[in-house]
């Protein structure tokens, strides 16, 4: 298997066959959730045991919390939203949120006081509960408190004042909000994009996921499990050759993929999407080495028996009431024995984003 990346043609690995399986079925495990099936949604060993996010960001369940209960469950003004997403996805747990609420009612500008908020989390913090999620690491300001949270809400504060909520706020593309976040103190590109991903979810934006991405740890690791010769190559020009083609690709891999309503996958899911081939390849593909040299997946999967329902932004309209009808479990026989060897079809060269098929 070959990619060509502007002119570049990279020899893929049996990872990057795995790319795209993990795709369809953690897909498949979505919408089988949805219908009301029980567990287990998969009999692929590797995702039956492993905790793996979904196909699409937006189907995540913080994202899912963010969109319906941080933005658009608590309509403010322009200024607020953008506070309230960064205050959210710094700490990026829904229990921190949810007591946060339930102490200061809706989260404004007006409302915000970073003094009272870093007692109420020092108490919580004191409890024995955390307060932040483990998904990502969120270095902390120095901002002179001893305590991470405190200098947060410091530099939240620092971020009202400053001009840079009103920056965010005018951002005229996705590229700029990304630019923006990115002078933050402590933030970096990985957060900085993620958080500017975030934002692009509520009204103030209408900015497409097609038009910027940059490439987080995980998914470099991910490129360098599913290529062999990646030199010289930006991992955000593999991203969108692989999210350009996406649609060719799973035909030529014989993968029936069903997408979000519509919704092709995006440069950000695709990003994400080589994350997950780097853990799923620490199992299924030891021999991949990658750039980390991680060789196990930390967190195990534990099916929830809690009825799953989801919205997206309404700009995206998709019709996601109408939850539609899916195939029958995997068959057992669906997983082939993990390979190491070259898939039957190539890529010819051609410009980014382009496959030719043969």
């Amino acid at each position: 298997m070959q990619l060509t990346v502007g002119g570049r043609v990279l020899r893929a690995t049996a990872a990057f066959q795995s790319y795209w399986k993990v795709a369809a079925e953690r897909q498949q495990m979505f919408f089988r959730r949805l219908r009301g099936e029980a567990p287990p949604w998969t009999n692929d060993p590797v995702l039956s045991i492993h905790r793996f996010t979904n196909a699409y960001r937006a189907s995540d369940r913080v994202s899912q919390f963010l969109i319906n209960d941080v933005i658009y469950g608590a309509p403010v003004d322009e200024r607020s939203t953008v506070l309230r997403v960064l205050l959210f996805k710094i700490f990026n747990r829904i229990e921190t949120w949810r007591l946060i609420e339930s102490r200061c009612g809706t989260i404004t500008v007006d409302s915000f006081d970073p003094a009272f908020l870093a007692e109420l989390l020092d108490d919580r913090l004191s409890a024995g509960e955390r307060l932040y999620s483990a998904a990502y690491i969120m270095p902390s300001p120095k901002l002179g408190a001893p305590r991470k949270h405190v200098n947060h809400l410091r530099l939240l504060q620092q971020l009202l004042t400053d001009g840079t909520i009103d920056a965010l706020v005018t951002a005229s593309s996705l590229r700029e909000l990304y630019t923006r976040l990115a002078s933050v103190h402590s933030f970096g590109p990985f957060l900085a994009f993620q958080f500017a991903i975030d934002l692009n979810y509520s009204p103030l934006y209408s900015f497409s996921e097609m038009d910027f991405v940059v490439a987080g740890p995980g998914a470099r690791d991910g490129i360098a499990k599913c290529f062999v010769d990646t030199a010289d190559v930006e991992p955000e020009d593999v991203i969108r050759a692989v999210a350009e083609a996406a649609e060719s690709l799973f035909a030529v891999a014989e993968i029936e993929f069903r997408s979000l309503w519509g919704r092709p996958l995006q440069l950000i899911d695709c990003q994400n999407l080589f994350c997950e081939t780097d853990k799923y390849s620490r199992v299924a593909h030891p021999e991949l080495r990658g750039r980390s040299g991680r060789t196990q997946i930390k967190q195990r999967y534990v099916p929830s028996t809690v009825a799953l329902s989801v919205a997206y932004p309404p700009k995206w309209a998709l019709p996601c009431s109408v939850i539609p009808e899916w195939v029958e479990p995997a068959p057992s026989d669906l997983f082939e024995p993990f390979a190491t060897s070259q898939a039957s079809f190539s890529f010819l060269p051609a410009s980014v984003g382009q496959v030719a098929l043969r």
